[in-house]
């Protein structure tokens, strides 16, 4: 009888570590397990090898949405001729397990060069959700790819550069900020059927993505928008607060807020690097600035946090450090790299993948920059987040899906 009972505990161990460790390496939404650009149950190795091993390469069609990772499957939204399409693969082989079309509308204007999408997918609760560049939103079954709902864009409103926020599933909820300039609508979509939960009316969607924030209890959207920074009660989308976040030098709010407890850095091009900290007055919600950086500003990079400093790529295309604390820069690295550029943590190192296709690994030190090594993952340009799963990354440029290997 002990020796079952060893045995069945044992067994139990054994289940909850190779739990553990398959869904610590999941990416299931944009940035990440807790849309904080962390990865976990990372090793780095010993020795980074002198190039990656490339294991396999699919074409998948156009797009810039990172792709999403949920246990062994990968899910992506791109284009394919006249086609939006919605692809599931095997993360081990790429081999296609299934495959979601519908017409949609072309991509036009100055994005045109960009003619897919740009929303990652969101895996929860056996679901897959799509947010297309044309505001077409999808909820498929993430096992069969079976249409589950669809919400249809039929008069195309759509941002000037069309759609650039990740969909967030929360409680069973889908989020997604759809609309045009100067009129936009945060909508809570019933998870299983579609349903308006409520809506918020207000600002156009920025190219940002919302967040959770958590204060005694009560779950607060995080919303970048066009020109504020909003919080929505995410049980009834009644505002909380909301802040001003002007664009400067012509451009938009394309960097999404970091949430690190009841503190929020924000950045956008020209407006420098701001922490604000959300706190309860009374019966209210009230922001109060702790620090402003002014030299340092991204045009559509979210930084990462790390050990009390926050790492990304300014608006001057440079990989820059700096204390969370107190706003005052570390240091700024002097090569040039790329402006448009993901950044993630991968625990003792970190990770960022500029446009230019650099794969660029280093240490995270607040004394100095201290580069480990660099790769090339790519012959043109791209534009999402590396996916870092144990010795495997995988890489979506403009036409393909790649997965490379450390070891």
């Amino acid at each position: 009888m002990k020796k079952d009972n060893l045995r069945i505990c044992l067994l139990v161990t054994l289940l909850t570590v190779v739990t553990s460790t398959s869904f610590s390496q999941e990416w299931p939404q944009w940035r990440g397990i807790n849309r904080d650009s962390k990865v976990t149950g990372f090793k780095a190795p010993a020795a980074w090898p002198a190039e990656l091993k490339q294991a396999w390469k699919v074409s998948v069609g156009f797009g810039d949405a990172t792709p999403a990772l949920a246990g062994n499957k990968i899910y992506l939204n791109t284009r394919q001729a006249d086609q939006e399409v919605i692809l599931c693969l095997d993360a081990a082989t790429g081999k296609e397990l299934w495959k979601s079309q519908y017409p949609s509308t072309a991509v036009t204007g100055p994005s045109g060069s960009h003619p897919g999408p740009r929303s990652t997918p969101a895996v929860a609760n056996g679901k897959v959700i799509t947010f297309g560049a044309s505001a077409i939103v999808s909820c498929l079954d993430a096992n069969t790819g079976k249409l589950v709902w669809r919400r249809e864009n039929p008069t195309n409103a759509v941002p000037q550069f069309f759609t650039g926020m990740s969909p967030l599933i929360v409680d069973n909820t889908c989020i997604v900020h759809v609309g045009t300039k100067d009129n936009g609508e945060v909508l809570a979509l019933d998870l299983n059927t579609g349903n308006e939960k409520w809506k918020w009316t207000g600002d156009g969607p920025a190219y940002a993505s919302p967040s959770v924030m958590i204060i005694d209890g009560k779950k607060h959207l995080i919303v970048q928008t066009e020109k504020n920074l909003i919080s929505l009660n995410l049980a009834d989308g009644k505002l909380m607060w909301q802040m001003a976040t002007p664009v400067q030098q012509r451009f938009y709010n394309a960097a999404s807020p970091y949430i690190d407890g009841q503190t929020i850095y924000y950045t956008g091009q020209g407006t420098g690097m701001k922490a604000i900290k959300v706190e309860k007055s009374g019966n209210e919600y009230v922001t109060k600035e702790l620090w402003t950086n002014p030299t340092i500003g991204a045009k559509w990079n979210t930084p990462v946090l790390k050990d009390g400093f926050l790492y990304g790529f300014t608006d001057q295309k440079r990989i820059y450090c700096l204390n969370s604390t107190t706003g005052q820069t570390a240091w700024i690295d002097n090569a040039v790299n790329s402006d448009f550029a993901s950044i993630v943590d991968c625990g003792t190192v970190i990770i960022g993948l500029p446009s230019t296709a650099n794969l660029i690994v280093f240490k995270p030190a607040s004394t100095a920059y201290s580069e480990v090594i660099k790769y090339k993952v790519s012959e043109t340009s791209v534009y999402s987040y590396p996916i870092v799963a144990g010795e495997k990354i995988y890489i979506k440029d403009a036409e393909t899906l790649m997965m490379y290997k450390i070891n």
